[in-house]
């Protein structure tokens, strides 16, 4: 029996069984699972096929996985360099081949303003018109907008400031000091760009993730998936909140395969404060938990490292793999500097490397939280037939990775299907009744 059943009443752009928002690489992940289902579906994308990645994201970025660690629902990376980290365009291409292989129903364009309740299931208001369905599943990602802290709103006027939203590269920069807020990946990766460049870089820290690209011969993520840490579930977390919270870890894709961290930007010249905390009468005020903000990254570097240690102990690959190896901690200046004169011309610059944070005011569900977070239980959305797509550590640690929405979306596809079948369940009862 087809699931699929359309709607009548007043005319509307279209009328199916799913309305997938978003033709990134986690929309397209779901699409795939959805058409091995036959579920009828469409993929609404307000701009193009993997837009996110086309346009919004800075020139020299490369995925922080490896080649050999990128994949799709029936896709995988089959170039020539599975070490390497693709670069946006390769990302792009990746990601734009993928549609067309697996010829989702990709509807470009298309700006998705409102989903609302309707008697069947769903109205989806777009700026083309209306689609009606039974489920949607929004895979507008993670990563809407550049999340900007209030603090920004009292830099002085002489101070120009970037997001990474809005950054490409150092000629973007008026020449002069910058002051980079935020010290995870994109974080470190920006301030290291910057100095090289002959711009002296500030590099305020809060918590971090440190991590090494290698480790005994190996990419980090080639232990961290095989013992099972990147596969971990969100239901085998104690506190899923606070795991998802984490930052971003301190990486950086290269040929060279290099490690990034505190250690080799201070080497470079790059100063190290603490966490921003405020500007008060032009002046940037520093947190003076730097110290202990490193010694705990390089407290769990330990464990993790010695979590892959015990794998590798445990696995019997000891014979294969390089011996262990351990890390200098983190080198911290004996007096960190608590404030930065921002009005002194000093600083020219901030860029604000403070991560993203979604945009789903357009979903005009009773499916927020008090903090405006959608809740959801590994995707499956608090409101019947809605789910999400690519948020981190959604049913995994490695949701967010691109490699992550492939277990997901079939997991979700899974529910969504029994959930429609329970749905012609109820109406082939209720015609029978």
């Amino acid at each position: 029996m087809s699931r699929s059943v359309r709607f009548v009443g007043r005319a509307v752009s279209g009328a199916v069984d799913v309305v997938v928002v978003g033709a990134g690489h986690a929309g397209l992940a779901m699409s795939r699972c959805l058409s091995d289902r036959g579920i009828d579906h469409v993929v609404l994308e307000r701009g193009q096929v993997a837009n996110t990645w086309r346009r919004e994201r800075w020139d020299s970025l490369r995925l922080l996985s490896p080649n050999w660690m990128t994949r799709l629902p029936g896709h995988r990376y089959s170039g020539d360099d599975p070490d390497g980290y693709m670069s946006m365009p390769e990302v792009v291409r990746f990601i734009s081949d993928y549609a067309g292989r697996i010829r989702a129903p990709v509807r470009t364009g298309v700006t998705v303003t409102s989903v609302n309740p309707a008697a069947d299931g769903y109205r989806v208001g777009t700026d083309r018109g209306d689609w009606r369905c039974r489920a949607v599943v929004v895979a507008s990602g993670a990563c809407s907008h550049p999340a900007v802290p209030a603090v920004s709103d009292a830099l002085p006027v002489s101070v120009r400031t970037y997001t990474t939203r809005t950054y490409r590269s150092p000629a973007d920069l008026d020449s002069g000091g910058v002051l980079v807020v935020g010290s995870s990946a994109t974080g470190l990766q920006l301030a290291q760009e910057i100095q090289r460049s002959g711009r002296p870089v500030t590099l305020a820290v809060g918590e971090h993730v440190r991590m090494p690209r290698v480790y005994r011969g190996k990419d980090i993520f080639w232990w961290m998936q095989r013992a099972g840490v990147l596969g971990q579930r969100y239901d085998e977390v104690d506190d899923i909140q606070r795991a998802r919270r984490v930052p971003s870890p301190q990486l950086v894709g290269s040929p060279e395969r290099v490690t990034l961290d505190l250690n080799v930007l201070r080497a470079e010249g790059v100063r190290t404060v603490g966490k921003l905390v405020s500007v008060r009468d032009g002046k940037a005020l520093f947190s003076g938990s730097l110290r202990n903000h490193c010694a705990m990254a390089d407290l769990k570097l330990g464990r993790l490292l010695d979590t892959i240690d015990g794998w590798i102990l445990e696995s019997g690959e000891a014979a294969a793999a390089h011996p262990p190896e351990r890390f200098e901690p983190t080198g911290v200046d004996r007096s960190p500097a608590l404030s930065l004169d921002l009005a002194s011309g000093e600083i020219r610059s901030v860029v604000w490397a403070t991560g993203y944070r979604a945009d789903f005011s357009w979903l005009q569900l009773p499916v927020f939280d008090r903090k405006g977070r959608v809740r959801h239980d590994g995707g499956v959305v608090d409101a019947p037939g809605v789910y999400v797509m690519g948020l981190t550590f959604m049913r995994r640690r490695q949701s967010s990775f691109i490699a992550g929405a492939e277990d997901d979306a079939r997991d979700l596809a899974d529910h969504l299907a029994g959930y429609l079948d329970s749905l012609c369940g109820r109406r082939h009862a209720s015609v029978g009744a």
